[in-house]
């Protein structure tokens, strides 16, 4: 990267990424990670239109949400030894598979043990396509930690548009077909794009750091892990959030009769957090991480309070809009400190056990708020994501501040390792 790249402002870093990766490397990455985004309201619209309890959706996506939490950490740490090529392509064809075992499972005479065992399955083979990607720009730009921040922003917004995309998808093919047609077009874009991102150059970036042989000095996982216990509080409380609205929005869409129109609903949260995301690379340095965490987690607390508020649909698309600009930059946020509390060796591990926790809470939150949904309906149901919003706050409120002059991620790494 050119010195003009990291001088001619904030917004010209972005310009390195094509360079870096190769043209077809984004929008393959991008697809990619599409179909993470729609299972887990993909199974919630079906699982509720199958069988009209919001309770029993809830179970079925929290289970999902729970493969994924026990399965994402471990591809992370096969792609760390193995390398990420072979661990995609078994994840992409395994998830696609299950995804029409889900299907079957929701719409024919199944016992929801099996249904959930199901769902559980498409969870846990779910790629890795968000975590994995962030650690093959730490990989693609050593020593440019503009770059690599702008590589952060980047993904977070591309997650952040999929999660526009994926459940406005889900939305539309619900409403113009049907649920189980939705979570089919899923499995059928990560068999194709799944694969893509596998087999693309980009996937041999990272170095492969096999397991050290009996009596070799082992890494100081205990540390990491105590360093990054603030960080996954944070993601398992957004988790919790997006889980808690998700729910609470497909309350309101079968309140006003129109169930298919969740995924819209949901997908507006997503509208300003992808734009917010995206212009935080303008943010100074001398605004520290610690308090962009909080300013983001208590801007959310606060709009997330109006959803109790809300009666219907039109208010609730008006609130969610607002609260969508304060989750991107807290995602940010959230991924940068992790990222740059561990070792290289160990991104792959650290991104996913993020994206684990961030699960492990949607899991928590739709089953919670599913239950409450059920008997309290909405607006009460947004209660839990209320909760969430402020779990975030304390926990930015409890991190520590950055150690003068450590204003990137590399900073912060090159300490850790």
């Amino acid at each position: 990267m050119n010195h003009s790249t990291t001088t001619s402002g904030p917004f010209t870093a972005y310009r390195a990424l094509p360079a870096l990766s190769g043209r077809a490397y984004l929008p393959i990455a991008f697809l990619a990670r599409l179909p993470f985004s729609m299972n887990t309201l993909g199974v919630l619209v079906l699982v509720t239109a199958s069988t009209g309890s919001i309770a029993a959706a809830g179970i079925a996506t929290a289970a999902a949400s729970l493969g994924t939490a026990s399965f994402g950490a471990v591809q992370g740490k096969l792609a760390d030894r193995l390398g990420q090529r072979p661990v995609l392509v078994v994840a992409s064809l395994l998830n696609a598979i299950s995804a029409v075992l889900v299907v079957l499972a929701a719409t024919g005479d199944t016992a929801r043990a099996v249904l959930a065992a199901a769902c559980f399955l498409l969870g846990a083979s779910a790629p890795q396509v968000g975590a994995l990607a962030r650690v093959r720009w730490i990989a693609l730009a050593p020593g440019a930690p503009r770059t690599v921040n702008a590589a952060m922003g980047y993904e977070s917004t591309a997650d952040e548009i999929t999660f526009v995309l994926g459940p406005a998808l889900v939305g539309v093919i619900a409403t113009t077909g049907s649920p189980a047609a939705a979570l089919l077009v899923a499995g059928a874009l990560v068999s194709v794009f799944g694969l893509a991102f596998a087999m693309h150059p980009t996937a041999t970036a990272p170095a492969r750091h096999p397991r050290r042989a009996a009596g070799a000095a082992r890494p100081a996982s205990t540390r990491v892990l105590r360093r990054l216990v603030l960080p996954l509080v944070g993601m398992l409380a957004i988790g919790t959030f997006f889980g808690g609205t998700q729910a609470g929005v497909t309350a309101v869409a079968e309140a006003a009769g129109k169930p298919g129109i969740a995924g819209l609903l949901y997908a507006v949260l997503g509208i300003g957090s992808a734009a917010t995301a995206l212009a935080l690379v303008a943010v100074p340095d001398s605004v520290g991480s610690r308090s962009r965490w909080v300013i983001g987690a208590v801007g959310l607390t606060v709009t997330t309070a109006a959803m109790l508020l809300t009666h219907g649909p039109g208010q609730l698309v008006a609130v969610l809009a607002v609260v969508g600009l304060f989750v991107g930059p807290t995602l940010v946020t959230l991924f940068s400190v992790g990222g740059a509390l561990v070792p290289v060796a160990q991104a792959g591990s650290a991104m996913t056990m993020l994206v684990s926790a961030n699960v492990v809470g949607v899991a928590i939150g739709a089953a919670v708020a599913g239950a409450i949904a059920d008997r309290a309906g909405a607006p009460t149901v947004f209660l839990v994501p209320l909760a969430a919003a402020a779990l975030v706050t304390a926990a930015g409120l409890l991190s520590p501040r950055a150690r003068p002059g450590a204003t990137s991620i590399t900073d912060v790494t090159s300490e850790s390792v």
